[in-house]
């Protein structure tokens, strides 16, 4: 069994999700969201890293998916959420996870079947998959939905004997 943690990175709400794989059954352990004070951008960076570092202590994942930036209209919302993605991949090295980085696109396809799909789709798509009574917010959907997406990165590496551990962007090494 493999615990994964997803992260879906925000500068005023960062969502997380634990997923647990076994093969190719996979078991919800938890989800929610890190909410941000109205505080400076560096204390709100502590809170995120802290608590990334909270549900890791907590949870015990052997590997952490997070969601790269997205391009944005607003350059600075782009640079926050890139500084929020940074506190999180932080506080997951720190405790040894093995990273992987996924585009929103590759999420919502690994979980959906479609890069285009909306939130709503993915919020439906983790309730069935992972057969939860009611629907995770919008942010703890994704992030566990970044979590299924990094396992079946994962497994699809393994599958192909690339079992390499580390940091990876975009896809699994």
């Amino acid at each position: 069994m493999i615990r994964i943690l997803g992260i879906d990175p925000g500068s005023r709400r960062t969502g997380y999700g634990v997923i647990d794989i076994a093969g190719s059954r996979i078991a919800y352990v938890s989800s929610g969201i890190i909410r941000l004070p109205e505080k400076s951008l560096p204390d709100r960076l502590k809170i995120i890293f802290d608590g990334v570092s909270e549900i890791i202590e907590q949870y015990k994942p052997e590997q952490m998916g997070i969601e790269e930036v997205f391009f944005a209209k607003d350059p600075r919302a782009a640079l926050k959420l890139g500084q929020a993605r940074g506190a999180a991949i932080v506080a997951g090295v720190n405790a040894g996870l093995d990273v992987g980085e996924y585009s929103a696109r590759s999420v919502k396809q690994a979980v959906v079947g479609t890069g285009a799909a909306d939130k709503k789709q993915v919020q439906m798509m983790i309730m069935q998959l992972l057969k939860l009574p009611q629907s995770p917010s919008e942010d703890a959907a994704d992030a566990l939905a970044v979590a299924i997406c990094h396992a079946h990165s994962k497994h699809t590496q393994e599958a192909l004997g690339n079992t390499a551990k580390g940091y990876a962007r975009g896809r699994h090494k």
